[in-house]
């Protein structure tokens, strides 16, 4: 039997400002994500995607402006980092690994029952590992491994689940058969929010999108949020932060999207 979930609740970001060493990596985003939305955050390297999702984690403090997640818990919250964050030479198994993900209700230091010990084998068995439980999770594939990480997903039964970059460096079947999961959790009513590189994909799959370059250029509907326009306002953007001018000329157009609108 799963765990009960949180209801999915609002993700709302007023004038979020996140910075490293004084210097911006968010620069006055405002918007929400919807309960149940599915949302992709796309945008070029360094404009403060990963940032962004860990400041919903809680992982990060916003140097201005607010996230409010309306009392949600930060156990109701699933976050998968990006591979190369995770050090996968600890002697820990496949089926431990998964396991980790039920700490949330059994307490760091509570016991795993057989119910939850089962939760995590059909965890397993979701993501195509039957048989893999006690191999050492140094001993995987890449794709392999993001199937463990995508099991201790599934066995968290959170009410939002964050991915950073889910589908980097894997296999073809591999990405189709973790995207089947994600829309899984849509389904369920789950709030999902990805990292994605593959503009393709998100408009394949993603109804709503977030394109940042450290401000945001544009939040709404996918179709919008990615035309022709927006996305060259993002290359432009990122230019200008990378050129060291910032905020002062990236006013122009993109300060201000938000949820529901492009800019």
């Amino acid at each position: 039997m799963s765990a009960p979930r949180p209801a999915p609740v609002s993700i709302d970001m007023e004038d979020l400002t996140v910075a490293y060493d004084r210097r911006p990596a968010i620069h006055h985003l405002s918007g929400n994500f919807a309960p149940g939305s599915l949302t992709a955050i796309v945008g070029p390297n360094g404009a403060g995607k990963t940032t962004l999702l860990k400041a919903i984690m809680g992982l990060l403090r916003p140097s201005e402006g607010r996230i409010d997640t309306h009392g949600l818990p930060r156990s109701a919250i699933a976050y998968l980092p990006q591979q190369a964050e995770i050090d996968r030479s600890f002697p820990i198994t496949v089926a431990d690994t998964v396991s980790l993900g039920l700490w949330a209700g059994a307490g760091i230091l509570g016991a795993i029952t057989r119910e939850r010990r089962a939760r995590a084998m059909a965890a397993l068995h979701t993501v195509g590992l039957e048989g893999f439980a006690e191999r050492p999770i140094g001993n995987l594939s890449v794709g392999q491994f993001q199937r463990v990480l995508f099991a201790r997903l599934l066995v968290q039964e959170a009410a939002v689940v964050l991915l950073d970059e889910p589908f980097a460096a894997i296999d073809e079947r591999t990405a189709a058969d973790l995207m089947r999961i994600v829309m899984r959790w849509h389904e369920e009513g789950r709030t999902v929010i990805a990292v994605l590189h593959d503009l393709d994909q998100v408009r394949r799959h993603f109804p709503q999108t977030l394109l940042i370059a450290r401000e945001p250029v544009a939040w709404g509907p996918t179709q919008t949020a990615l035309c022709e326009e927006t996305l060259r306002r993002a290359r432009a953007l990122s230019e200008t932060w990378s050129n060291g001018h910032g905020h002062h000329t990236a006013a122009n157009g993109a300060h201000g999207a938000r949820n529901g609108r492009a800019a």
